[in-house]
């Protein structure tokens, strides 16, 4: 249950939520969007955005609007391994944050759809803690959907929490409605 009494924790797996945008929508995630549906009127006590950083001038306009509506960024760089192989995981420094933060607070929002989580919202459960998940619902594992105290399905109002959905949505009414 929420209550605006509530400390919140927010916590963004920045590149889950890109790639799933990506993939399903070929757009961007409003981020201010979904904090605003992660805090739900309760009182946030940290939120924080984890990036994987490249060489590109792009991640430091990005970083700069995050942390302009409230959200701390934590970056590292992407790993290169020997044949050209790509890495950015941020899971385990998700998970140590929440282990670290969760006395703080009542609530821990994980918006991400990454199953290795599941671990994590069992043990914040286990020490008294609400658990909320925030994802797209194709892209999610079902494991942290049932594991989590409330999932939050992205998909619903994709026009709500997706840049330029709007403007698709309505163009798909009015198809609808001339079609009709």
């Amino acid at each position: 249950m929420k209550h605006k009494e509530q400390k919140v924790l927010v916590l963004f797996d920045v590149q889950n939520l890109y790639y799933s945008a990506k993939h399903l929508y070929n757009t961007k995630v409003n981020f201010k969007a979904i904090l605003d549906k992660a805090v739900s009127g309760r009182k946030l006590i940290r939120a924080i955005a984890y990036v994987i950083t490249t060489e590109n001038k792009e991640e430091t306009v990005f970083h700069e609007a995050l942390e302009s509506i409230g959200i701390e960024v934590k970056a590292k760089e992407i790993q290169i391994f020997y044949g050209g192989a790509k890495k950015g995981d941020w899971d385990i420094g998700i998970a140590m944050d929440a282990v670290r933060i969760a006395s703080k607070v009542d609530t821990v929002v994980v918006v991400s759809g990454d199953g290795d989580f599941k671990d994590l919202l069992a043990y914040l459960k286990s020490h008294g803690c609400r658990t909320e998940v925030i994802a797209f619902g194709k892209t999610a594992s079902r494991f942290i959907k049932d594991e989590a105290d409330d999932f939050i399905d992205l998909e619903k109002s994709p026009e709500h929490f997706l840049f330029g959905m709007k403007k698709q949505s309505q163009k798909n009414s009015q198809k609808q409605r001339k079609a009709q």
